[in-house]
């Protein structure tokens, strides 16, 4: 005659015959998942877009301070990651300095600069 079995019973009988390296290997897998500290995403401090904290509608291409600020040494648009602006912004910031460039505000490499020889 077969014995009925609840769930738990069945569940206890194939903890009870998995080998106990497999266990710990688990564990270790859990940790690693579920380890106490949060993910990397969660522990960094989430940067703010600076237009969008100042309530920025527009980016001029003559003000060329600003435009110098996301500007690396070697002449490049700095990223979006780096700079820290939204992608909205971003766009607006680019669209700025080649303007800028275009007429002559700014130079499209640090070969152009005086400080760069």
């Amino acid at each position: 005659m077969v014995e009925d079995y609840d769930r738990e019973d069945v569940e206890n009988d194939v903890d009870a015959e998995e080998p106990s390296e497999a266990r710990t290997e688990e564990r270790r897998g859990e940790a690693r998942r579920g380890g106490g500290r949060p993910a990397a995403d969660q522990r960094r401090k989430r940067r703010l877009c600076p237009f969008c904290v100042e309530n920025v509608k527009t980016i001029d291409y003559k003000n060329t301070m600003l435009l110098r600020q996301f500007i690396s040494r070697s002449g490049r648009i700095v990223a979006r990651r780096k700079a820290g602006t939204c992608a909205k912004h971003q766009r607006m910031v680019a669209r700025a300095i080649k303007r800028a460039r275009h007429i002559a505000l700014l130079p499209f490499t640090a070969s152009h600069t005086h400080s760069a020889r």
